[in-house]
């Protein structure tokens, strides 16, 4: 554990990083085109007067967070059932691994085309991209974990009468859990990204869809501070992975 000096120091110089970053920006945006360039002193305005702007922000955030749940929720069922599936028989995961990974490596934004041209504008095709992004980090994560279970310990507990399940269970799971937790993490926060670069890709409504909606009326200190919700979306998600993730690997410590 570090000492609260530590973390004192830690917190302090990223509260001088942040504020020196604000004091650039507003440095650099200050004397140009206000209709090109918003600094923070127009973007924290306009953030306290978003609901005013725009009254329906809980509905599209609301759907915006619906669409991430499904979205994740289907990555991590497909990833587990997938990943246990091609990494439980021997040799098999060892077959397909390089094409998932290969598949994984390219861009997915190629494929958003397509899933539009498929389910359409509406939150189908969010959920489909975000699927997408976040499916294949779980997958990978079971692979790696897999690999890395002793196998002597499964045949330790084959021999004292352990059947499958119990070896799951008890050697199984406990090996791939940080792997598995961290596949999840990444899973959730590119399971987000995805569906937010859907939404502002095209969309009729959602987080992105009003972020498109305000750089294309060039309100841009409402598309700033649009954006600046979607990244506290986003480290908001990642911090309460972060702090799963913490956890998990204290239970397997």
């Amino acid at each position: 554990m570090r000492s609260r000096r530590a973390v004192a120091w830690v917190w302090g110089g990223r509260a001088v990083l942040f504020v020196g970053l604000l004091l650039a920006w507003e440095g650099w945006a200050g004397g140009r085109d206000p209709l090109l360039y918003v600094s923070p002193s127009r973007v924290l305005p306009a953030a306290a007067q978003l609901l005013s702007a725009y009254p329906t922000l809980p509905e599209h955030l609301r759907l915006t967070t619906g669409e991430i749940v499904a979205a994740y929720g289907l990555s991590v069922a497909v990833g587990l059932g997938l990943g246990l599936a091609l990494g439980l028989p021997r040799h098999v995961g060892e077959i397909y691994e390089p094409l998932l990974a290969a598949l994984y490596a390219v861009p997915s934004v190629v494929w958003y085309p397509s899933l539009m041209l498929f389910f359409g504008l509406g939150p189908t095709s969010k959920v489909a991209f975000g699927f997408l992004l976040g499916v294949f980090p779980v997958v990978l994560a079971v692979l790696t974990g897999l690999r890395s279970v002793d196998r002597t310990l499964l045949t330790v507990a084959r021999a004292y009468g352990a059947g499958p399940g119990a070896s799951f269970v008890k050697v199984v799971l406990p090996a791939i859990t940080g792997t598995l937790v961290a596949g999840l993490r990444s899973s959730l926060a590119l399971t987000t990204v995805g569906v937010l670069v859907g939404e502002v890709l095209g969309a009729r409504a959602g987080l992105g869809y009003l972020i498109n909606y305000a750089y294309g009326l060039l309100r841009t200190a409402d598309y700033a501070a649009l954006a600046l919700l979607a990244l506290v979306l986003v480290v908001v998600v990642d911090g309460g992975a972060a702090l799963l993730e913490a956890r998990a690997r204290r239970w397997t410590g």
